[in-house]
């Protein structure tokens, strides 16, 4: 599923920021931009710099990819797969929490890419000790998902046995 199409990149910042429910006071403030430029790109009178869409892409919390294809900076280069367009159509989830899930994912499938790439050049791949379900998640996926995490006890997670 490509991006939506709108008019202009301004439109699409401003979509974006609705959707994330803040306003253009707070992107501005968030993004590092001043609030009269920011409102000038969201009108269209104004075409943002590849560093002013980065950082509104992070006031956002949205990838800064996206933006650059929006603005016709980079072509997209592959179709996001089914997963990562459920995530952005779940209306259920914040903008935070569409973006955490989609790093994750994308964060999997780098992994594999990246064992399917040692894979093809080794004969025989040798494996660790550790299964799949063993490996510690990227340090950046455990920060991101720790406002998430059910805790108790000074932090310590409780894990539930079953019995029967």
């Amino acid at each position: 599923m490509a991006l939506p199409k709108v008019g202009s990149i301004g439109e699409y910042i401003r979509e974006q920021r609705q959707q994330a429910k803040i306003s253009l006071r707070q992107l501005s403030a968030a993004a590092g931009v001043s609030n009269p430029y920011l409102s000038q790109i969201e009108r269209g009178l104004r075409k943002p710099s590849a560093e002013i869409l980065n950082q509104i892409a992070k006031g956002l919390r949205i990838s800064s990819q996206a933006l650059y294809v929006q603005a016709g900076l980079i072509e997209d280069r592959e179709p996001p797969s089914d997963v990562i367009a459920t995530i952005r159509a779940d209306t259920l989830l914040t903008e935070r929490q569409r973006q955490v899930l989609i790093d994750i994912y994308e964060s999997f499938r780098k992994e594999h890419l990246a064992g399917d790439e040692q894979t093809s050049q080794n004969a025989h791949p040798q494996r660790d000790s550790e299964t799949d379900d063993e490996r510690p998640l990227p340090p950046e996926l455990l920060a991101a998902l720790e406002p998430y995490a059910a805790s108790a006890d000074n932090g310590a997670v409780n894990q539930e046995t079953k019995e029967g």
